[in-house]
This record gives C-alpha cells, sequence and structure tokens, in this order.
C-alpha cells in the first residue's frame, strides 16, 4: 500500500488536509462549514495557492481530529515549528502522569489492568495480569517490547487459551482497523496486516459482522474453568504531549460474578 500524504516526507500541507479530510469522510463544503471558513479559501490552501496560518493550521487539524503527533507534521508541512513536546515517560516531567497511571491501575486490582501505547505495547501493568501471562506458551511474545494484540492472537500466545477466539479476533481486529482509518499509523497498518495473517478459528465471523452481543467478552480457560472479562479503555481528557495523547490503560472487569469471586480468592 502507498504511503498516504499524510505520511509523505515533502508533502506540502495542502496534501496533508485533503488527506485528513478523505479519512474524515468530509467533503471540501463540510469541512469549510465545520471550521467556519470559506470553500474557495480552503481549496486555496489545498491547492497550494494560499498559505495558511499557524493558528489556521491547527483550527484545521482540530476540527479533523487530527492525533497531536500529525499535527505536529502538518505544522512543519506549513513551514512552522512543532507546538507539542513528545517526551518519554521516564521524563521527570511525566511524573505526574506516571503515577496516575500506575494508581489507576494498581487501584483496579485484583482485576487486570495495563497501559499501552499507541502501537498497542504494554508499558505497565498491575498484578493481576501476570497470573495471565503465564496462560502465554510462546515465551518469545513477552520479552520486551510486547505487543499485546499479537499476544493475545498470536498462536504462541493467548489464542489457544481464548475460548471465544473467533470472536475476540473479529473484535480486536476491527477495532485495529477502525483504529487505522482514524489514525493514518503506518505501524498500525503492518500490524493489522500481520495479525489478520494469523491463523484463524473455522467459525471466525467475516470481518463485517456484529457478533449480536452488547460487549464482546474475553474468555480465558484458565485449570478447569473459565474467566470472562470485558473491558474498558480511559486516556488523558486534554493532553499536550504526543507521549500522554496516545496512552491508554485498559482495564478488564468480571464478566460473571464466577469470574469475580475467582479473582478475589487470587488475592
Amino acid at each position: 500500500m502507498p504511503s498516504p500524504a499524510a505520511f509523505e516526507p515533502n508533502a506540502p500541507i495542502g496534501a496533508h488536509l485533503r488527506e485528513w479530510r478523505r479519512r474524515r469522510r468530509l467533503s471540501q463544503l463540510d469541512f469549510a462549514l465545520d471550521a467556519e471558513i470559506s470553500q474557495k479559501h480552503l481549496s486555496f490552501i489545498e491547492s497550494g495557492r494560499a498559505a495558511p496560518s499557524r493558528q489556521m493550521v491547527l483550527r484545521l487539524a482540530e476540527v479533523l481530529e487530527v492525533p497531536l503527533r500529525d499535527r505536529n507534521r502538518m505544522l512543519l508541512a506549513a513551514g512552522y515549528a512543532p507546538v507539542f513536546s513528545e517526551k518519554p515517560l521516564s521524563d521527570p516531567e511525566m511524573r505526574a502522569a506516571r503515577e496516575a497511571v500506575e494508581r489507576l491501575i494498581r487501584a483496579h486490582e485484583p482485576y487486570p489492568a495495563l497501559a499501552v501505547d499507541r502501537s498497542w505495547t504494554m508499558v505497565s501493568a498491575n498484578g493481576a495480569v501476570a497470573p495471565l501471562l503465564g496462560l502465554v506458551a510462546d515465551p518469545a511474545l513477552l520479552e520486551p517490547p510486547v505487543n499485546v494484540l499479537r499476544l493475545s492472537l498470536h498462536p504462541g500466545g493467548l489464542a489457544p487459551a481464548i475460548a471465544n477466539l473467533a470472536e475476540w479476533r473479529s473484535h480486536l481486529l476491527k477495532r485495529l482497523a477502525r483504529q487505522v482509518e482514524t489514525s493514518a499509523d503506518p505501524a498500525l497498518s503492518s500490524l493489522l496486516a500481520e495479525l489478520s495473517a494469523y491463523p484463524a478459528p473455522p467459525d471466525a465471523p467475516p470481518a463485517d459482522e456484529g457478533s449480536g452481543r452488547v460487549l464482546v467478552p474475553l474468555q480465558l480457560r484458565v485449570g478447569e474453568g473459565i474467566l470472562s472479562f470485558i473491558s474498558t479503555t480511559t486516556v488523558f481528557g486534554t493532553p499536550v504531549d504526543v507521549t500522554l495523547s496516545e496512552l491508554a490503560v485498559e482495564a478488564f472487569f468480571p464478566a460473571d460474578e464466577a469470574t469475580a469471586a475467582a479473582l478475589r480468592r487470587s488475592v
């Protein structure tokens, strides 16, 4: 697949805007109305006949809900310096955010919770996750960096222990496909291609077929029983740093009382 305009090193700002507008399924008129500018002005910016101001680039990027990482790219394409920092989690200025994430996932025990970055790499996990990782057959999958989607669907990972693998696989692939479409992230696109190539269960539903459930559970065979979980995702509400904007906490809750009781007994 050729790289979209948003990732071409020397692409002008107009190309970035057209690519993101296409991904958001907006006509030029609809985009102009949402941004409260004239369609003619937008057309001139997209065609390169007009140079947008720094504030205009940021405004258009916000309307398109462009990720912070790519807003920096758009600013560079328009000839401006990036405005959003990208500090590693180890940076002293990120201490408050790190501690917030750690408190959140620890407070979720005895239920599993973990933090992941934009590529679904696990950056932290609470104590309830470790026993579940014991179900992984191939220890190489547990060597850092650990990708939790690969861990879930790889034949040497959790896949053999997932009782509803066909349903869970379909759910994860659709979720990742939506993320690829909204983020235009080539690394996620490669991950989607890799996971889609893993052997599918014979009862795997088509990618566009719903499960009929309100929520899709993760059902893990553990010993003689099955632990059933539903999950939620938590993100920072107003991040102005690229790293924080891409950090998410995946928290798993028991989907039935038997799972809740088993997890409480494990404490």
